[in-house]
């Protein structure tokens, strides 16, 4: 048994566990599958909007990536390896882009071998660290990234793990801060404006660890304050660049967003 390993508590379901057996991956327990049951039973299109996040996210690092052409990539809160993980997907595009994956869940520690294979021409590398100590993150993540140049900063469903949209926005700006002109911002999250969605939140939060707050559109839409919003601005992940040809879905009240820091 690793130390990452000893760390772990099968008794109480976590995020990035839950997370991983909607997207249909083996890394969960028994609670995490119960909740997971659970909150689908209740409100069924919480798989689709796993699968549809993980899929706006793979859209938004082909584009920074392919058309904007930026070769270095922060993602925090990475949770479990799946398929298409962000290194995957970039390096397809680029096989000289440089990752750093960011989490704290002992799990994801335990399997953080799988995020670390990287073609020849590029780098992976894995930080433990909580989203709330950007020291360390930006300290450690120097060792791959060249701050000098610009970064994707990734924030996918982790922002609303803070309490309040305040502590998310203070986070943000401390990390843009530090990133190049030029840099971009992703951020995925749910909003609150689901009924239905908000009710099953609330299974979740007095279940599961850790709780999450679902924001307004307002709050969400501040986190690019001082940001240039590309094309299609913050929108509904069914909407942000869809795939030619893909069928139009209604809207899951997940947001993504991709804002450049100004040059």
């Amino acid at each position: 048994m690793t130390d990452e390993t000893a760390k772990i508590d099968a008794t109480v379901p976590q995020t990035a566990r839950v997370w991983n057996y909607w997207l249909g991956g083996k890394d969960n327990y028994a609670v995490d599958r119960e909740l997971g049951d659970q909150i689908a039973k209740e409100f069924p299109i919480i798989v689709d909007i796993a699968r549809t996040d993980r899929a706006a996210l793979n859209r938004a690092v082909r584009y920074l990536v392919g058309e904007a052409g930026v070769r270095q990539i922060l993602d925090i809160g990475t949770g479990l390896p799946t398929t298409n993980n962000t290194h995957e997907v970039a390096q397809a595009v680029a096989p000289d882009a440089r990752i750093v994956y960011v989490d704290y869940d002992p799990l994801v520690l335990a399997h953080a071998r799988a995020l670390l294979t990287s073609g020849p021409e590029g780098a992976t590398d894995y930080i433990d660290a909580d989203l709330r100590d950007t020291g360390t993150i930006l300290r450690e993540a120097g060792r791959t990234l060249d701050f000098s140049r610009p970064v994707v900063l990734m924030l996918s469903g982790i922002l609303a793990h803070l309490p309040t949209a305040e502590e998310a926005r203070a986070v943000v700006r401390r990390i843009m801060d530090h990133l190049a002109p030029g840099s971009y911002l992703v951020v995925v999250d749910g909003t609150n404006t689901n009924p239905e969605l908000n009710e099953v939140m609330k299974i979740w939060n007095a279940t599961a660890n850790p709780p999450y707050a679902m924001r307004s559109p307002d709050e969400i839409a501040s986190y690019f304050d001082g940001l240039d919003l590309v094309e299609g601005g913050l929108i509904d992940v069914t909407r942000w660049r869809p795939e030619p040809g893909s069928d139009q879905v209604a809207p899951l009240h997940n947001l993504i967003g991709v804002g450049r820091k100004p040059v």
